[in-house]
């Protein structure tokens, strides 16, 4: 069996790797996988697991072939979450909604990026919170999690970006609140 990072393979985008692994191996399993990767219950080299590069891609095979994944121990992490985004089992929710405690902010970012996608209404109060992170690219995935899960006690976190000093947390905050007022039927 090929690698996803052969010569042939090199190219395939994170989607197309996902795909192709839920192929290979099955989409529910791909999605296990995942979860127990983002949860922390399997290691990134776990034997009994497909290779990360299924999921990391040339990013994954060169951090683990150098050796390298000590201060970058949060990847794996990420690139789970990622491939929640293209596989996906309801049994994966517990380990999102974790997610989004994570020490680690692409982690955070990414399992925001899942929420929304899956519209995991679980995470509304966690996405709310995060909509103030200290890290831009979370707070604006947090705002646009919420437009999709939030509800009418979330408008007025959403309503807070609106005056945030990032021009592109101010951007997913007035589309956020544009989205909730169609979709919960109401002024917010």
């Amino acid at each position: 069996m090929s690698s996803p990072c052969d010569d042939d393979n090199a190219t395939m985008s994170p989607r197309e790797r996902i795909e192709e692994a839920s192929r290979v191996y099955g989409g529910e399993s791909v999605a296990l996988w995942c979860a127990e990767l983002l949860s922390g219950q399997v290691p990134h080299d776990a034997e009994d697991r497909p290779p990360l590069t299924w999921l990391g891609g040339p990013h994954a095979e060169a951090l683990l072939g150098y050796d390298q994944l000590g201060a970058h121990e949060y990847w794996p992490r990420v690139w789970a979450a990622r491939g929640l985004l293209y596989a996906w089992s309801p049994r994966a929710v517990p380990a999102v909604v974790g997610a989004l405690e994570d020490s680690a902010w692409r982690v955070r970012e990414m399992a925001l990026k899942v929420v929304r996608k899956r519209e995991i209404g679980e995470a509304g109060e966690d996405a709310a919170a995060l909509a103030c992170d200290e890290v831009t690219r979370v707070r604006v995935a947090a705002i646009r999690a919420l437009a999709l899960i939030g509800e009418g006690e979330h408008a007025e976190r959403v309503r807070e970006g609106l005056d945030d000093p990032e021009p592109v947390v101010r951007d997913a905050a007035l589309s956020a609140i544009e989205t909730m007022t169609r979709r919960l039927e109401r002024p917010l």
